[in-house]
C-alpha cells in the first residue's frame, strides 16, 4: 500500500484542529479487513469528535468519520475477499480508531457489512443516520403501532435521522408529521412524504413541562431529546411508543413516570453504535431492498473530504439539513 491522505484531528489547548496529512499503512489500526474508502458521511457524532469536550473521542490524534464505504483491498477473513464492496459504521470507528475520512481504513471483520445491491454512494447516503432511522421505524412497527392508530411525529425532521424517518414512515403508510424549527423547509419535508409540518416542540419552550398533555400522537421518532422528548412523551396516546436517538436538545429529560404508568407509553432507545453484527447485517439487507429510502437524492448533498469541516460546523450549529455524502476517493 502506498502512502495515503487522511483528514487528521488533533487536540490543542482549547480547540480541535484538522489538517490533511500523509499516513502510511503502519498508521492503520489492527483488523482483518483493509478497505479503500470511497465515501463517508457527516453525522452529529462527527461534529462531537471535533468539539472540545465533545465526549466521544478518547485519544487524539484521530481520523474522524464514523461511516465508511468502499472496496476491500486486503482481507484475512474468509467472509470478505479482495474486490468486495462493503461498508462499516459504529463501534469505535472514527472515535476510538481511525475512521472514514481517509483513503484507507482497517476494521475487524465482525464490523463489516457487504453492500449487496447498494452502491458505495448509496451506502454512505444512508449511513449511520439512515440506519438509525430504519431502526426507529422498525421498532415502532414491532411495538404494534399501525398506520390506522394515528399520526407519527418526527422531531428534528430536517436532520439525517429525521429526514430519512419521514421518508420511511410515509412509505409504510403512516400519517407522518414533521416537526422542525426551520420555517423554510416545509415544502421539502412534504416532498419527502410529510402529511403536515409543525414548528419545533414544545410550542412554548419557556413553559413548565406538563407530565401529561392532550394526546396527539400514536408514536414518535425523536431525534432531539431534552424538552422536545419530554413534550412528545406527554402527548403520546395510550399504548404508543417513542423511538429516541437524539440529544441535540440536550441529554436531560425532565418528565415523570405518568406517561408510562397511566398511558402505557414505551420509550425505546435506539443505539446503532454497538448493535451486534448479525442484526446489523440483517437490517442493512432490508435497506438494500424493501426498506430502501425512496427519496435519498432529495436529501443528499455532496462534499469533498477536504472541505468537510465546513459542513460539520453547520451540523453542530443545527443549520444543515439532510445528509452530507463525503467524497473521499478523489476528495483530497
Amino acid at each position: 500500500m502506498d502512502d495515503f491522505q487522511a483528514l487528521v484531528a488533533r487536540r490543542g489547548d482549547d480547540a480541535i484542529t484538522t489538517t490533511v496529512e500523509t499516513l502510511t499503512e503502519a498508521d492503520l489500526p489492527p483488523g482483518e479487513v483493509t478497505i479503500r474508502v470511497a465515501y463517508s458521511s457527516v453525522n452529529f457524532k462527527d461534529a462531537l469528535a471535533l468539539t472540545p469536550k465533545g465526549g466521544v473521542v478518547r485519544d487524539y490524534p484521530i481520523v474522524p468519520g464514523i461511516d465508511l464505504t468502499g472496496e476491500v483491498v486486503a482481507s484475512s477473513s474468509e467472509d470478505f475477499a479482495v474486490g468486495d464492496a462493503v461498508l462499516a459504521h459504529g463501534y469505535e470507528i472514527g472515535t476510538g480508531r481511525h475512521g472514514g475520512y481517509a483513503e484507507y481504513a482497517r476494521v475487524p471483520a465482525d464490523q463489516v457489512v457487504a453492500l449487496g445491491p447498494l452502491s458505495p454512494y448509496e451506502g454512505a447516503a444512508i449511513g449511520t443516520a439512515g440506519f438509525t432511522a430504519a431502526m426507529s421505524v422498525q421498532a415502532l412497527i414491532a411495538r404494534g403501532i399501525d398506520p390506522e392508530d394515528g399520526p407519527i411525529v418526527v422531531t428534528g425532521a430536517t436532520g439525517g435521522v429525521g429526514s430519512v424517518s419521514v421518508d420511511l414512515l410515509s412509505a409504510a403508510g403512516y400519517e407522518t408529521v414533521a416537526s422542525t424549527g426551520k420555517a423554510d423547509v416545509a415544502e421539502r419535508l412534504r416532498a419527502l412524504g410529510a402529511a403536515d409540518v409543525i414548528p419545533r416542540l414544545p410550542a412554548d419552550p419557556e413553559a413548565t413541562p406538563r407530565p401529561l398533555g392532550r394526546t396527539r400522537w400514536a408514536g414518535a421518532v425523536d431525534c432531539v431529546g431534552g424538552a422536545t422528548l419530554a413534550d412528545v412523551l406527554s402527548t403520546v396516546s395510550y399504548g404508543g411508543a417513542v423511538a429516541a436517538s437524539g440529544l441535540t436538545g440536550g441529554p436531560t429529560l425532565n418528565t415523570t413516570v405518568l406517561p408510562f404508568i397511566l398511558r402505557g407509553v414505551a420509550l425505546l432507545g435506539m443505539d446503532s453504535v454497538q448493535m451486534p453484527i448479525g442484526p446489523r447485517r440483517e437490517l442493512w439487507g432490508l435497506l438494500g431492498g424493501s426498506l430502501k429510502p425512496r427519496r435519498l437524492e432529495q436529501i443528499t448533498h455532496d462534499v469533498d473530504v477536504k472541505d468537510v469541516v465546513e459542513v460539520i460546523d453547520q451540523v453542530r450549529a443545527g443549520t444543515f439539513s439532510g445528509r452530507a455524502v463525503v467524497k473521499v476517493a478523489g476528495g483530497f
